[in-house]
Formats: C-alpha cells, structure tokens, sequence
C-alpha cells in the first residue's frame, strides 16, 4: 500500500510537469498543440541514449532539454499560414512521424523495444529511501516550475501570450511579433515537458516509443480541461482528479472480483465522465482561468 501510494504520487508529479508545459501552450497562448507528448519522449530517449553511453544523467536530461527546445522552435514556424486547427493537426502528425522513427530505428532508439535499464537516481540508498528521495525532488521540480509558471503568465510575458490569443490582431498593432511569442511559449513549454520525461525514464528505467502514442497527449489536454486551461492550480487539481481515478481503479477491481479488461473500461469511463461533468457544469474547469478587467 505505502509504494503503490508513493508510486502513484510521484507519477502525477511527473505528469503535472508535462501539464505545466502543455498549459503555457494551450491555456495561456492559445496554441492546439496535439503533439505535445513528443518532447516528453525526447526528454526520455535522451536520457536513455546518455546513459547508454555513460553520460551523466543531469547531461542526459539537459540534451533532451535542448533537443525539444529545437524541435519546439521548428514547431512553431511550421505552416506560418495554417490556421490554428490545421496547425494542431500538423502537430500531431510530427509526433506520430518522431514516435515511428524510435520505433525503426534499432541502433539508436532499441526500435519497438526501446532503451531499458536506465537507472534510477537514488539506487543506493535502498527502499523504501530510494522511492522517496526521488518522490521528494519530483515534488520539488514540480513546485519549482508551478510557481515559475504563474509568475510568467501573471508577468508581462503571460499578458503578451493572453493578448494574441484572444486579439492577435491587436497585439500586431502594439508591436508584438506573433511568430516570436508563439516560438518562446513551445519552446519553454518544450523544456518543462522534456524535464518531466527525463524523470519518468529514471523512474520507469525505461524509455521507448509507448511514450509518445497521441493518447499521452489527450489525456494531458483532459488534466487541462478538468482543472482549468490557463490557470496553474487548476492544472495540478486536474492532475490529482485524473491520478487520483487512476489509482482507485485497481482497489475497486480487487474489491468487486472483475476482470483487467474490465479496470482498464472502468478506468477510461471513469474520467471520461469526469470530464463530460466539467464540460457540461464547468466548462471553463474547476478552477477557471482570472483575467483581470480594465474598468
């Protein structure tokens, strides 16, 4: 019970770093970014390839940082007159495009297989120890980048990314460059998102193409539009709503004696429902996004 609670935990810790990223994008600049769950994959190939080659993990995590701030750049000067629903779908498809790369190619990536027996940061310290060192410097990443996060999108730099979402029209007309605040938001988003799949590589020891299916991201967009797009604590409460469905999934299922395939239906219906609620009864989330009003 204590390690399945630790588990859980540091998982939705690393899942609301990945949240935190997708929000600078999509909650606060406005961007249909559906391929987001590809930075965290190279976060984790990258750590994985390092350690392979007997890097150390911090320059493992730092090289999947840079690698998905390029990709984050590229991104954001793809189709420069797609309109934003096309764009979203463009995303997507560079995430499928990246994930059937890792898949194909074995000397780099270990193909379907992946890259296995990454280590963990703190092995020597020996359980229970091992589990929550790592549990208490997820915990701290994660607080770290919550309040760097809504110190940016309370700042000059988050009205900016609010002003040419809703009036980019406007924001021309004050002399913003569209195209350099959409490159800064995904690529910032970019870095945060690679961190946290760097972690879950350390903590899985594992890193493979599983990782980057598009169901990632549209469960990341779900944490989004439970909590609240454009608000930090309405994304880390949509995280613990939709971890929290997850872990007691498996305490029903010992309790009513039904089968796996039925958990995992369960599991789906259960935040889909979730989800439905907030849309029909909250549609801005549980914790709707505060913009200040000029009188």
């Amino acid at each position: 019970m204590f390690d399945f609670f630790i588990s859980t935990l540091t998982v939705a810790g690393i899942y609301g770093l990945m949240a935190l990223g997708l929000n600078l994008q999509a909650g606060v600049s406005g961007l249909l970014n559906f391929g987001h769950i590809a930075f965290a994959g190279i976060g984790a190939y990258a750590t994985g390839i390092a350690v392979q080659a007997g890097w150390h993990p911090v320059a493992g995590a730092a090289c999947g940082v840079l690698v998905a701030m390029a990709l984050g750049w590229c991104v954001a000067r793809l189709g420069r007159q797609l309109g934003s629903d096309y764009w979203g779908i463009a995303t997507l498809a560079i995430a499928e495009i990246l994930r059937t790369v890792a898949t194909n190619e074995d000397w780099l990536t270990g193909g379907a297989n992946g890259i296995a027996g990454i280590p963990s940061l703190f092995d020597g310290l020996g359980r229970p120890w091992s589990a929550l060192a790592f549990l208490a410097l997820v915990m701290l990443t994660l607080g770290a980048f919550a309040l760097l996060a809504s110190r940016l999108a309370s700042g000059r730099f988050g009205r900016a990314l609010r002003l040419m979402r809703e009036e980019p029209q406007l924001a021309i007309c004050m002399g913003y460059d569209l195209r350099q605040l959409k490159s800064h938001a995904i690529m910032a988003g970019a870095a945060v998102t690679a961190l946290g799949g760097s972690l879950y590589a350390h903590y899985m020891s594992f890193a493979g193409p599983d990782y980057m299916v598009a169901a990632e991201t549209f469960l990341l967009w779900t944490m989004l539009m439970i909590g609240g797009l454009g608000n930090t604590a309405g994304v880390l409460t949509g995280v613990v709503l939709v971890q929290a469905a997850y872990a007691l999934v498996p305490f029903a299922k010992d309790h009513f004696h039904f089968s796996s395939d039925l958990a995992g239906a369960l599991r789906l219906g259960l935040i889909g429902a979730i989800l439905l609620a907030c849309l029909l009864w909250r549609s801005q989330g549980l914790i709707p996004e505060k913009l200040r009003r000029i009188p």
